[in-house]
């Protein structure tokens, strides 16, 4: 068990954490959330040790390993599996041992490496390596071969290997793609000790975790289920307190203007000076302050004649070598497309043929001729000039503009007066992003190819660059590790795989599935198969679709009792001193309802496929 008691700790005067206690039990799976700067990775410093509390205490079991991902992996000639498995300090220390022990140390020896499973150790760190995609060709390669990105996912796999009691992990996602993530969300979900993750991807924070962790106000607060029942909690909580506060403001109004009318009469002196008394002992409900909404404002192109891009024939690749062949792919400027495929098969190479920043081997490209097209990778974040301001890069674009409008434009991506004026290498990372997104789209593209954009972005970034995509009338093409971006602004799939490129015919869950379940057929396969099963009458389609009714029906009461509860749990009245136990039985019905509700969406769900599964049939 995890027990953060009572912490304080600050930095350069200034408080992160006044009071906060929190207590997670042992293999317990919690997110962390809280805004950018607030003392997340704070915390888990503190947690390891590497930083000393200002007060307040934290307590592990003894002897519990704690273990996190190091900042990157060295680029030595030691090849990746063998980087991996010197992770387990334990067994790598055993099997030193070994070579030269005899007698009863080396029985000991051996009994302690079969407890530890140590001669399967091979095999599991070639499994989470591959699950973060390394080849098995790979895995014997030295990490000198490798980008720092690629040398952060073997940092990873050495942790997930070494299996601490309690697992750390900052951002595990960024440098992972999207098959990578779906991987470590799984793998984590099936992680057999406690795990704490900071992390703005809301799905993973959905699948993976148990928990919420909220760093707010210097506090921590830790809610049961995934992100969206954190924020539904939140948002309600919320709601109560801003009715409290209203309650009360209105209550000292009325105090404060007895007060004022009657405290020079004497025959009402006591009265007003008995209010006056209840003024001081009112302790203030302060309402919760809403936080700067977080925008992206991409500029509207003009029109352009179907389709703005087309392909016939065309290979691409490398150095002559084609990496891939025969695309004959169209474009138009209302298209919303995600890129499918495991990392290697060609998706970044795709998008710089799109971004025309690589030419055609062969085939044909036709392209309007006022196409405008913005291109938005992570090595271009890696690439701003880190000792200009944000607008010294804007103004080489627009020389010929006034900086109060370039100022204006930054804005318009969540960078404000000080960040416009601030040296990029003082930015955070989400910042930067912010910047490159801005250059990206600063001459009005038809078309917006944007490759792994999240990385860095908090949780309101991401929703305010779905709700910009959404609003923008050009063309976009998503490679993304972040389902929930893809299923909210994608509405086309390709897949990217052996060299072609072709539209995927299943959604986003079913290509989630396939991957977890390490199915390598394509989606069209999977459909003519399931087109084999029998087909149903109508009157079987007729009672799926009455049960369908049922269970919306059965949504609808539920949704209407949670309305009444809210209502009810929003009444000030109700949190004055003598009401806790009533109080606690409305909260314990509120739950119950929730319970319900979960239940009874799940039901609708599968009835509902049911039903999709019968019409498609």
């Amino acid at each position: 068990m995890l027990r953060i008691k009572d912490i304080s700790y600050s930095v350069a005067g200034r408080p992160l954490f006044e009071g906060a206690s929190a207590t997670i039990p042992a293999g317990h799976k919690v997110g962390i959330v809280g805004r950018n700067g607030a003392g997340k990775t704070t915390l888990f410093k503190l947690i390891r040790g590497e930083l000393v509390l200002d007060g307040g205490s934290i307590e592990l079991p003894s002897r519990a390993r704690i273990g996190g991902v190091a900042q990157e992996v060295p680029g030595s000639e030691v090849s990746l599996i063998d980087t991996v498995l010197a992770a387990d300090e334990e067994r790598a220390s055993l099997m030193a041992e070994a070579e030269g022990a005899t007698g009863h140390r080396m029985a000991e020896i051996q009994t302690r490496l079969q407890d530890i499973d140590a001669w399967s150790a091979e095999a599991r760190a070639a499994s989470i390596l591959k699950g973060l995609g390394f080849t098995d060709e790979e895995q014997r390669m030295p990490c000198s071969a490798f980008s720092g990105g690629w040398r952060m996912r073997v940092a990873l796999a050495g942790v997930l290997f070494s299996q601490p009691d309690v697992l750390l992990l900052d951002e595990p996602t960024n440098y992972l793609d999207l098959e990578g993530a779906l991987w470590l969300e799984s793998y984590l979900a099936r992680y057999p000790h406690t795990v704490l993750i900071i992390s703005h991807d809301r799905e993973l924070l959905n699948r993976a975790v148990g928990f919420i962790l909220h760093l707010e106000n210097r506090k921590l607060t830790l809610y049961t289920g995934g992100y969206d029942d954190f924020a539904r909690a939140r948002a309600e909580a919320r709601a109560i307190l801003t009715a409290a506060a209203k309650k009360q403001d209105l209550q000292r109004a009325h105090l404060q203007s007895f007060v004022d009318r009657f405290k020079a009469k004497a025959s009402k002196a006591k009265q007003a000076q008995s209010r006056v008394k209840m003024l001081e002992k009112m302790t203030p409900i302060r309402a919760p302050e809403d936080a700067a909404r977080t925008v992206f404002t991409f500029p509207a192109p003009d029109q352009l004649s179907p389709p703005i891009l087309a392909l016939e024939g065309a290979a691409v690749g490398y150095d002559g070598t084609p990496v891939l062949k025969k695309l004959s792919l169209r474009i138009d400027q209302d298209d919303r497309i995600a890129l499918l495929g495991r990392n290697g098969e060609g998706k970044s190479t795709l998008s710089k043929l799109l971004a025309d920043k690589l030419h055609v081997m062969e085939g044909k490209v036709t392209s309007s001729s006022k196409l405008r097209v913005g291109y938005f990778a992570q090595h271009q974040v890696d690439e701003l000039h880190i000792d200009e301001t944000p607008l010294a890069h804007i103004q080489r674009m627009r020389p010929g503009v006034t900086p109060p409008k370039l100022r204006a434009i930054l804005a318009g991506f969540g960078l404000g007066a000080d960040q416009a004026e601030t040296e990029v290498g003082r930015l955070s990372g989400g910042q930067k992003a912010r910047l490159s997104l801005c250059l990206a789209t600063l001459d009005a593209p038809h078309m917006l190819i944007l490759d792994e954009p999240t990385n860095h972005l908090d949780i309101e970034s991401r929703e305010a660059l779905v709700e910009a995509l959404t609003a923008y009338s050009g063309a976009v093409i998503l490679v993304s590790h972040d389902m929930h971006l893809l299923s909210l602004a994608a509405d086309r799939l390709w897949l990217v795989k052996d060299g072609a490129v072709s539209p995927y015919e299943g959604d986003l869950e079913t290509y989630r599935a396939m991957l977890l379940k390490g199915d390598e057929k394509p989606a069209k396969v999977q459909k003519d198969k399931e087109k084999k099963k029998p087909v149903l009458t109508q009157e079987q389609v007729k009672e799926l679709r009455a049960e369908v009714r049922r269970c919306e029906a059965r949504i609808a009461k539920i949704e209407e009792m949670r309305g009444k509860l809210a209502t009810k749990l929003a009444d000030p009245d109700l949190y004055e001193d003598g009401r806790a136990g009533e109080l606690a039985t409305w909260q314990k019905k509120y739950a119950e309802v929730m319970d319900g509700l979960g239940r009874a969406e799940a039901l609708w769900l599968a009835a509902s496929e049911k039903l999709e599964g019968a019409l498609a049939d």
